[in-house]
């Protein structure tokens, strides 16, 4: 058996964007950037989206669609003598398309070489990162690139259509083997690469390398395929755009109390590694999004990251299950925050008054020459402990930033919290 010295998905890039499987949003006959393309026409533009996804392919695609000069970098190994070079081409034949792969690692200098050359028309930029362009990318970049396009996974048919070509294809990908693999076994290559059409590509590869031989075919068994697919697709950068994308989702499926989502999102989170995050995250919902209706939530999930701490992974995962469900189920509220963020606008704005000098401190000698604690009442010596007087500083009486909500056991508060602004109102 003879190997290629190129990696599979690098031999079967689409070489035109009539090629491109997915991304129809993007790059569909029916849009403008397809048309625009077609008519030879290409804009400056930042590709973003998950490794795999095909940002790369799409590049080399544009430009075997125009067939014009395009040059390749890497931000990673690439710095501004590389982009000088291209620049020093670009004034002797014309415009040139240059692809900056992982562009966000580009030094702001790197990034602010490139804006005259864009201008002038000497270089069409596309940009491709992993990071969200509107975070990592110079937005004077940005402003410039009149596309910026994210890019999807690929969905499990697509995957097979581009495995089925590259079991078709003799010139460039495994055609010239006598392949014997079945529509189950690609299925479970789609299924377990998670929309990553280079891992794909890759396990396939590997997977046909790895069969047996057999009156001159290939023979691809279950148990090849299912060695090669483990865990294939769900690590994620524990920094990147994904890694926060699914703390938001994770927080705000509990938040809706929809508890299949936020288990999906637990273990997306678990396997990439993300044990701490996801500790404290949950705390955080027990106090954001549960609040006053279940003010014991915090206690429970303090005890669970305890747990969690103790256990480890794989145990560790049985606690998280318990509090995940519990706080999805729990009745929620965001008051009790929502009222402190309000007096802290209050408070940035210059609207903070002067003290009631019976609510100032009194312990220390003098202090009654001052005036301060005169006239304070003490609520334990009146009846349930309450007496009507002012707190709230000079100029800020009656306002109210606090609004109860009557979910789970903040309807209890709320009744106390309204009848002592119904006294208040009456003395």
């Amino acid at each position: 058996m003879l190997f290629a010295q190129e990696p599979l998905a690098v031999r079967m890039r689409p070489r035109t964007i009539d090629e491109i499987v997915g991304q129809t949003h993007i790059i569909g006959p029916h849009t403008a950037l397809y048309k625009m393309i077609h008519n030879g026409y290409v804009p400056s533009m930042l590709l973003y989206g998950e490794p795999g996804v095909g940002k790369t392919s799409l590049a080399y695609a544009i430009a075997g669609t125009v067939n014009r000069e395009f040059f390749a970098l890497n931000a990673t190994t690439s710095g501004k003598k590389e982009m000088e070079e291209v620049v020093a081409t670009a004034k002797m034949v014309g415009n040139v398309i240059l692809f900056i792969d992982e562009i966000h690692r580009f030094n702001k200098a790197q990034q602010d070489y490139l804006l005259p050359n864009i201008e002038n028309g000497l270089i069409t930029l596309i940009g491709a990162t992993t990071e969200n362009p509107f975070h990592e990318v110079n937005p004077a970049i940005r402003s410039r690139c009149g596309q910026i396009k994210q890019l999807k996974r690929l969905t499990p048919e697509e995957v097979v259509i581009l495995l089925r070509r590259a079991l078709q294809d003799k010139t460039r990908g495994l055609g010239a083997f006598s392949v014997d693999i079945n529509d189950r076994l690609l299925q479970i290559i789609a299924d377990g690469t998670n929309g990553d059409a280079r891992s794909a590509l890759n396990v396939l590869e590997a997977v046909v390398y790895a069969g047996k031989e057999k009156d001159g075919r290939i023979v691809v068994d279950e148990q090849t395929v299912l060695d090669c697919v483990e865990k294939k697709g769900f690590t994620h950068d524990k920094k990147g755009d994904t890694y926060y994308s699914l703390l938001s989702a994770f927080q705000k499926s509990i938040r809706g109390s929809d508890v299949d989502a936020a288990l999906h999102y637990l273990a997306r989170l678990l396997e990439g590694g993300d044990l701490a995050a996801v500790c404290r995250r949950l705390l955080v919902i027990a106090y954001e999004d549960i609040g006053l209706a279940n003010s014991l939530m915090g206690v429970k999930v303090n005890a669970a990251i305890q747990a969690v701490e103790r256990l480890g992974l794989p145990e560790a995962r049985i606690p998280l299950a318990v509090v995940t469900v519990e706080l999805c189920l729990s009745a929620k509220s965001n008051s009790a925050y929502k009222a402190l963020d309000k007096a802290i606008a209050d408070v940035q704005k210059g609207k903070i008054g002067d003290i009631p000098a019976h609510l100032k401190d009194a312990h220390y000698e003098g202090a009654s020459v001052l005036g301060h604690g005169k006239g304070y009442l003490y609520p334990h010596d009146y009846p349930n402990s309450w007496v009507s007087q002012q707190y709230l500083p000079d100029g800020l009486e009656g306002v109210q930033y606090y609004h109860p909500k009557e979910n789970g056991e903040e309807k209890h508060y709320a009744k106390v919290y309204n009848r002592l602004c119904d006294l208040r109102r009456k003395q």
